[in-house]
């Protein structure tokens, strides 16, 4: 018996290869997958998304940073301006990392708002425009086309708000998508370029870079792992310049930071993404298992770019789960634009590794002529 086309997939997924004892295999990890997360909800969840809540508390790191831009448009230097903000909202001001790199801020001092406000939803588009272009290959049927294009706009929904235009996340988040839209093998350099930038807005992005130089050296691509370190350089010469800058007025008074070793678990990992994207619409242990369905997802999409995007994910998900605090749930937005688009390849998914796992064997009949 042949097997069946996709449900709306171009190709059938990975699963659709798997011996019925690996098959099994991967059905009862998914399980236990699924199982977890409804048991890891019993972590604390973080507040409302950034901007998205109602309470001046909510507000208040983007108000800083809003703070900043405009005390520069006014003649202040970033340094100067930026510690004699945070110092007058009582925050820390140690480790070095705990003020902002400079060049977002100083981009939209030169900027009128209204011009930085149209460049961000620029970026938007930019981004769904880009994957618009890898779902239409890898969708035989517009109908997947249109759920996969939904689902991005979901994990898009903080990044349309023009009020968050100051918060580097938002920028950061954005340029790691599309990066990752425009990887393809043999061309990297504009991915290498444009992940780079997010990580010179927002170093915590360095991370995506580690797992693309080390994917692309276990795929064998050389060439491309250098490049990935060489944008690690520069951002360690950078982040070496900034250190410097912020030493310059920082002393052994000022607050240091309580660090970063919250060890919430994989609950809160779980809790950030859903405050920071359309599942937050969705009752908690319904978003939990859309979220590791999600994940399922991209596992079965026969693209080398889905490992890729995997890694990424389970990286942030990994640094969620032990170094956040409860106020720094918003690191989720970095791989919010694409939490959810998982989700588009899981019928096709499921439907393979139940196949599979059944033990459905094809009958080849030919026809002999005497």
């Amino acid at each position: 018996m042949a097997s069946p086309p996709p449900i709306w997939m171009a190709e059938p997924t990975r699963f659709a290869r798997l011996s019925q004892r690996s098959a099994r295999i991967v059905a009862a990890v998914l399980a236990v997958l699924l199982l977890g997360a409804l048991v890891s909800l019993a972590a604390p969840a973080p507040p409302a998304a950034s901007g998205t809540g109602n309470s001046a508390e909510d507000q208040r790191d983007v108000l800083l940073y809003e703070e900043i831009v405009d005390a520069m448009r006014h003649g202040g230097s970033y340094y100067e301006v930026a510690v004699t903000e945070l110092r007058a909202g009582h925050y820390p001001l140690r480790p070095f990392f705990t003020v902002r790199l400079p060049g977002l801020a100083r981009v939209q001092a030169a900027l009128p708002q209204p011009l930085v406000i149209t460049l961000l939803y620029a970026l938007v588009v930019a981004v769904l425009a880009a994957w618009a272009m890898r779902f239409h290959t890898d969708f035989a049927r517009w109908p997947g086309r249109a759920v996969a294009m939904t689902l991005l706009a979901g994990g898009l929904m903080a990044f349309v708000q023009a009020d968050l235009w100051a918060f580097h996340e938002i920028w950061a988040g954005l340029l790691i998508a599309l990066a990752l839209a425009i990887r393809r093998p043999g061309r990297w350099i504009e991915a290498v370029a444009i992940a780079l930038l997010a990580a010179l807005i927002r170093e915590t992005a360095a991370l995506m870079l580690v797992v693309m130089a080390a994917m692309a050296w276990i795929e064998g691509e050389r060439r491309e792992a250098m490049g990935w370190a060489a944008a690690l350089g520069i951002l360690a010469l950078a982040l070496a310049a900034h250190a410097w800058g912020v030493a310059q007025l920082v002393g052994p008074l000022d607050p240091a930071s309580p660090g970063w070793s919250g060890m919430l678990g994989p609950g809160f990992a779980l809790h950030s993404v859903r405050a920071a994207t359309a599942l937050v619409l969705a009752p908690g242990w319904l978003a939990a298992l859309l979220v590791v369905l999600a994940l399922f997802g991209w596992s079965g999409w026969r693209d080398p770019l889905a490992h890729r995007v995997l890694a990424v994910m389970a990286g942030y998900g990994a640094v969620l789960a032990l170094f956040a605090r409860p106020d720094t749930f918003y690191w989720a937005l970095l791989i919010a634009p694409l939490s959810l688009v998982g989700l588009a390849f899981a019928p096709d998914a499921l439907r393979d590794l139940a196949r599979a796992a059944r033990g459905t064997r094809r009958v080849v009949v030919t026809r002999m002529d005497r």
